[in-house]
């Protein structure tokens, strides 16, 4: 797989291993290429990370959807290609459940920051983040978790709704949605009884819908150990795709937002959790309350805005992994990223939806510090990308 790999292979430095090589895995590969890590690029999807000028090689395989097959094609090609102490990196949500359940085998070969299945479940499976904050007070939307479409009466709460999975992996490839919304009880039934029959039964959760778009979304961002947050990044989903319930964020801004700090660091030492994390909030009118949505247990679409910032994550969490000490940081606020080939048909249908006006729209392009794949230095992912736009609409959505 090229004499270059080969080289980085014999280097007394260790490199990484990236699992996924969409924007988010070339945000990675990006991090640590330009600091000489060597990083190998794994995926089972035409994707663009390999086309980087840092990666120092990669790999198409059959298929990463399934746990096992996932962790034995890893340690195959790491013991292929030598790749011993090198670092993991996985960018999807069963990527992290494969990671966790069979980290002690991985870890026999390479170095995985992955936590634990026993801390990596609570954001797997929704009802465990919800049930979680719930211990903890954290305010949350509303859920109800019904054992069928029969326990829907018992709902003491009034449309909309939102519908959507326990276990995202189970609906989001069938639907390429993380939910859909029921605007009566009538169409609640309907939907309830669809996600049903995609996700298995138990698996569908009710919840109620809090008023407005990505402008109301938040997340904290974070590199956590040891009961603290060594890095940290409070933002804004100014926009996202598709604009109510988004798979991702398409325009996003570092803000001050402190009130993020207290709860989510709770919630992460409550499960002595490490690593790479980011929680979503949403900010609801109704009582000025930020509710607790989403626990990534991995990097994150945008935390390539990270770097400008002054919180270069993945490079962060490599420093940790080979035992060199990283220094306290926090994002400073103003610095935004945008990922145009998601951005662009947001704005469109929020501009004729008459929820965008053109004027702001302009000017929040102007004040781009960060593209998520087009680079000046590193151009080539850029054009493969805008190549791949027909297979990325029809694999996943974009």
């Amino acid at each position: 797989m090229g004499r270059r790999l080969r080289r980085a292979a014999r280097a007394s430095r260790p490199g990484a291993v990236v699992v996924g090589g969409d924007y988010q895995g070339l945000g990675i590969v990006r991090s640590l290429g330009r600091r000489g890590v060597p990083v190998f690029v794994v995926d089972d999807e035409r994707s663009i990370a390999r086309f980087s000028r840092y990666a120092a090689g990669s790999a198409r395989v059959e298929g990463l959807r399934d746990e096992r097959r996932t962790a034995e094609t890893v340690l195959e090609l790491g013991e292929q290609l030598g790749l011993d102490g090198w670092v993991l990196y996985p960018t999807r949500e069963e990527t992290v459940a494969a990671f966790s359940h069979f980290r002690p085998e991985l870890a026999a070969r390479f170095r995985v920051p992955t936590p634990p299945w026993e801390v990596v479940r609570h954001a797997w499976d929704k009802r465990e983040t919800y049930r979680l904050a719930m211990e903890l007070g954290i305010p949350a939307p509303r859920t109800w978790s019904p054992a069928s479409v029969d326990d829907l009466e018992a709902i003491d709460a009034e449309p909309p709704f939102a519908v959507k999975p326990a276990i995202k992996e189970h609906f989001f490839y069938t639907t390429k949605s993380k939910a859909w919304k029921a605007a009566s009880r009538a169409e609640l039934r309907t939907l309830f009884a669809e996600a049903e029959g995609i996700a298995g039964p138990g698996e569908v959760m009710v919840q109620e819908l809090i008023p407005g778009d990505g402008r109301q979304q938040f997340a904290y961002c974070a590199l956590f150990k040891d009961g603290e947050s060594l890095a940290s990044m409070t933002v804004r989903r100014r926009r996202q795709h598709p604009p109510e319930f988004g798979r991702a964020s398409t325009f996003v801004e570092t803000v001050e937002l402190p009130e993020l700090e207290e709860p989510s660091e709770r919630l992460l030492r409550r499960i002595d959790y490490y690593g790479l994390v980011e929680l979503e909030y949403k900010r609801d009118p109704r009582d000025g309350a930020y509710k607790l949505l989403d626990v990534n247990a991995r990097t994150w679409g945008y935390h390539s805005l990270g770097a400008h910032a002054g919180v270069d994550f993945p490079y962060l969490l490599y420093v940790d992994q080979i035992g060199e000490h990283v220094e306290r940081c926090r994002a400073v606020p103003g610095v935004s990223w945008v990922r145009l080939a998601t951005d662009l048909p947001t704005a469109a249908v929020e501009l004729a939806a008459g929820s965008l006006d053109w004027r702001a729209y302009l000017r929040s392009l102007r004040s781009i510090d960060v593209e998520a794949v087009f680079s000046a230095r590193d151009p080539l992912p850029g054009l493969v990308e805008v190549a791949l736009l027909p297979y990325l609409a029809a694999r996943r959505g974009l």
